[in-house]
């Protein structure tokens, strides 16, 4: 079964050997087996460090359920999973495992999915509805049919948030003033404490600036394998929740919480490489707080966007790859903007997130920048988005340029947000719509295999339904004195 092909590896059982080795000598006490589920939280269970080695060993069982949350829809039933279902079986990557820097006692460690072995159906085979499981699937395969390792750098904007004494209100920390040092450094307890723990746990800080948004923060780290990259940005997200505690503040990654400013976005920075190996990077890592593959990022190899230096516009494979994105922008924005507030940042027009499917060299009102010669830059994405999901999603887009040779069309340099007639069509403008784009995509449809298709359409319809049904003060304000 597939699943003891990967429990049973001679890789995976000398990575446990040197994780039971670090567990030891640092004196880890507890582990956190986590995952992502299809809405990108982190689920998972907590397990005393004494049984980790039997827990990698044999995994652990979960419900099927965990996957989109144990969630219930708008009637009452669970999402995707009936309560009899079967439990899932989880196995942790021991080369994952690195300490929680805010208590290193803890350690944390992802897995992979499998369904259970004694289902009537694909036995032990590896779970559809695990996200990050079927993002290294999807790699796998877009490497053998290409030879390329597609490296990713997101940009994850968010903002640091007080709710208000006695209401159900929050407010932005600071001003907002984009690019300001005064505003920046308004932050500064915050934003050190966030770049103290994601350096312990592995990622290579290069950035940052305030945003032009309340409170609204952007740290960047370097961009990686793109497997690596998602679970970077994870992590990210875990240390900003654990900074906001620590901080008595709240770490906002809703893609719209106020009108009128800009949004959060989570631009994905893309290249495609050929050759390369992971190092662990000297002098950037002050101390290890967990396995050597933790702090680990790919380097050298040829970048295949990157032009001669006679040539000032892209390669075949840069300009197909680009062809590929655009030809799907419509469906992959139900996966860059999966909520129904993410269309409030879609559609407020002039704050930079883009709201037509088109693209352009160094047009930040497109969907598609060419921000370097040597990386495109997909901006539809939110703060909210699952990195997973948005990854495999565009790795398939991408495929499909490379393979069918889809060409971009021209570039464009007007404003997107005017009526330029050089304006294309607008990306999807709610949920519903973008689910709609999802339906008619097989190839964007092919990055949710097997039950996630469902399982995603199902979660997005409940919430685009339950939407529609909420009556809101917006229409007591509107509406309540409308006649006579």
């Amino acid at each position: 079964m597939e699943h003891e092909v990967f429990r049973d590896s001679p890789e995976r059982k000398d990575n446990l050997l040197r994780a039971r080795e670090y567990i030891e000598k640092n004196g880890i006490q507890y582990v956190y087996m986590q995952f992502s589920s299809i809405t990108g939280r982190l689920q998972g269970k907590g397990i005393p460090a004494k049984h980790f080695v039997e827990i990698c060993e044999k995994g652990f069982s979960m419900v099927y359920g965990a996957t989109v949350n144990v969630a219930l829809d708008r009637f009452g039933n669970y999402l995707g999973y009936p309560p009899n279902a079967s439990e899932l079986l989880a196995y942790p990557e021991p080369e994952t495992l690195v300490q929680l820097p805010w208590d290193k006692r803890v350690a944390r460690v992802f897995c992979t999915l499998f369904r259970n072995p004694r289902d009537r159906d694909f036995p032990g085979q590896r779970l559809d509805a695990d996200c990050r499981g079927n993002l290294r699937a999807i790699h796998q395969a877009f490497q053998a049919s290409h030879g390329l390792q597609l490296r990713a750098g997101m940009e994850p904007e968010m903002m640091w948030l007080r709710k208000l004494e006695g209401e159900h209100q929050y407010v932005g920390v600071t001003d907002p003033r984009c690019y300001h040092i005064g505003q920046f450094e308004t932050l500064r307890p915050v934003y050190m404490k966030v770049l103290e723990y994601a350096e312990a746990m592995g990622l290579d800080m290069i950035q940052g600036d305030h945003e032009d948004a309340p409170g609204q923060l952007e740290l960047n780290f370097a961009f990686d394998d793109v497997l690596d990259s998602c679970d970077r940005l994870m992590t990210y997200r875990q240390i900003c929740h654990q900074v906001a505690q620590e901080f008595d503040l709240v770490a906002c990654f809703l893609p719209k919480p106020f009108s009128g400013v800009s949004g959060s976005g989570c631009h994905f920075n893309l290249s495609l490489w050929d050759g390369g190996r992971k190092v662990f990077r000297e002098g950037v890592f002050a101390r290890k707080y967990g396995m050597e593959e933790v702090y680990c990022h790919y380097e050298g190899g040829n970048n295949l966007f990157l032009p001669s230096a006679s040539d000032s516009g892209l390669t075949d494979i840069g300009k197909y790859a680009i062809g590929g994105i655009q030809k799907h922008l419509k469906a992959l924005t139900a996966i860059a903007a999966p909520t129904v507030n993410s269309y409030k940042r879609l559609w407020e027009t002039g704050f930079w997130a883009p709201v037509r499917a088109n693209w352009g060299y160094q047009n930040r009102t497109c969907a598609i920048r060419v921000s370097a010669p040597d990386r495109v830059e997909y901006r539809t994405a939110d703060a909210i988005v699952n990195p997973y999901l948005m990854a495999g999603a565009l790795l398939k887009a991408i495929d499909d340029g490379l393979s069918n040779q889809h060409e971009p069309g021209p570039a464009t340099d007007a404003d997107s947000y005017s009526d330029h007639p050089a304006a294309t069509a607008f990306v999807p403008r709610n949920l519903g719509q973008a689910l709609e784009a999802l339906d008619n995509d097989p190839v964007v449809l092919s990055a949710l295999p097997g039950d996630m298709s469902n399982l995603f359409r199902k979660i997005k319809m409940n919430e685009w339904d339950e939407f529609l049904a909420t009556v809101t003060r917006w229409d007591f304000d509107t509406y309540l004195d409308h006649t006579p």
